[in-house]
């Protein structure tokens, strides 16, 4: 008989706040995220705006030669922090066998883009023997963000990164999931992480016409499933979980936010970003989760959507929830959150897994803000611009990435 698994700790760093509280509170009031970029000088781009993560100081939760080793790419700090603030959260500080079997997947969908920027313009500059820092690979390889955690935690178990595009973080979860179902570990930190807002990291997606180009009204850029959608936004940040097995939580008297009830993980196998026809991929993936759990569509009240603000991809997805929730789908309150956050790309499935499991906690329901227009292609209940109290028995979170990667997770309350 498979393991049961809890989330007993929650960490974020995002452009909504840092910590979860104030990131849960800024969205249940329907707060944006998303403002001008100053990271870089972005005026020649034809999207000068994102989810920044504001006032981060990496010292609370490293040291400073920490710090600046991993300065030139916040990728791994974000997840630091954001780990350390999940472990704190479950009161956890592994000794003695956990620290076997505790472990750590942490995705991310591009890593060190900061790093490779830096270090190729100071080649440029200065040639091999002084423009490369002997820091270079330690700072750009996706898995440093785990390992960090795991050097902080002696944590000794299963560790490495999940690299799926957007659907990393969720992925990461899943597996993590599964590792403590197999009883290959007690803990599991998992989530997503990035750092992108570079000049090629927002010049590539505005290259592909993927971003919204509201330059001048950034709040009301990101609107998932309105009819006047015209791109995603690009941001950044970090979410982590501490996954626990359910006795062994509660034997030390664990606070409990969710169950982790099923996974799934599938893919397109159609093209490099459109999703397949008639959302075929997402569909399947779904309902394996659901298989997983052991539930019927009617066990589900709520789906935290990839809701992208895409006019592919939010119409594609409206689709498969309705192909596979059937007459029920209409019942569902569905929450795109990435209209107030943005989209963190391989962390949002960290990020929005959290607030999965904190709708379910507190009996939250998040808004899709900035739906102003109906969408007659997307016209089901994506609870608009207002959050709502409803307590929830189970809830979906879907990640769905480039190459036709998706991810899906079931979480119940417990």
């Amino acid at each position: 008989m498979p393991r049961r698994v809890v989330i007993t700790g929650v960490g974020l760093v995002t452009p909504l706040g840092i910590g979860t509280d104030e990131t849960w509170r800024a969205l249940l009031a329907g707060r944006s995220g998303i403002g001008p970029i100053t990271r870089f000088d972005a005026s020649a781009f034809s999207t000068r705006i994102a989810g920044q993560v504001k006032d981060f100081e990496p010292t609370r939760w490293m040291g400073a030669r920490e710090a600046r080793s991993t300065a030139a790419d916040p990728f791994i700090q974000y997840a630091l922090a954001a780990g350390t603030m999940a472990m704190d959260d479950a009161g956890l500080v592994p000794q003695g066998e956990l620290c076997e079997r505790t472990g750590c997947f942490v995705g991310s969908g591009m890593g060190g883009l900061g790093t490779i920027e830096a270090t190729h313009k100071k080649l440029l500059e200065k040639g091999p023997r002084h423009g490369i820092s002997p820091f270079f690979a330690t700072q750009l390889i996706i898995n440093l963000a785990a390992a960090h955690l795991n050097m902080k935690y002696q944590a000794k178990g299963p560790s490495y990164a999940q690299v799926s595009a957007c659907a990393s973080g969720a992925h990461a979860i899943g597996d993590a999931y599964r590792v403590i179902q197999r009883d290959e570990a007690d803990v599991m930190m998992a989530g997503g992480t990035e750092a992108v807002l570079t000049p090629l990291g927002v010049g590539a997606f505005c290259a592909m016409r993927a971003l919204s180009a509201r330059n001048d009204a950034p709040t009301e850029a990101s609107r998932p499933f309105d009819l006047d959608r015209d791109g995603f936004v690009i941001a950044e940040g970090a979410g982590i979980l501490v996954l626990e097995e359910m006795e062994h939580a509660r034997k030390r008297g664990a606070r409990l936010y969710a169950e982790v009830s099923g996974y799934a993980a599938n893919a397109d196998a159609f093209h490099v970003t459109a999703p397949a026809p008639e959302a075929e991929g997402a569909q399947r993936c779904m309902r394996l989760a659901l298989k997983d759990a052991g539930l019927a569509p009617s066990d589900i009240d709520a789906i935290n959507a990839h809701g992208t603000s895409t006019k592919l991809n939010d119409a594609s997805e409206t689709l498969a929830i309705k192909k596979v929730f059937g007459e029920h789908a209409r019942r569902l309150m569905i929450s795109a959150t990435k209209s107030m956050t943005g989209h963190l790309l391989g962390a949002a499935g960290g990020i929005e897994t959290a607030f999965c499991a904190l709708a379910l906690a507190h009996g939250q329901v998040p808004p899709t803000i900035n739906y102003t227009t109906p969408d007659p292609e997307c016209d089901l209940d994506y609870v608009p611009n207002v959050a709502r109290d409803q307590r929830l028995r189970r809830a979906i979170n879907n990640s769905f990435g480039f190459g036709g990667t998706n991810a899906c997770l079931v979480l119940s309350a417990v």
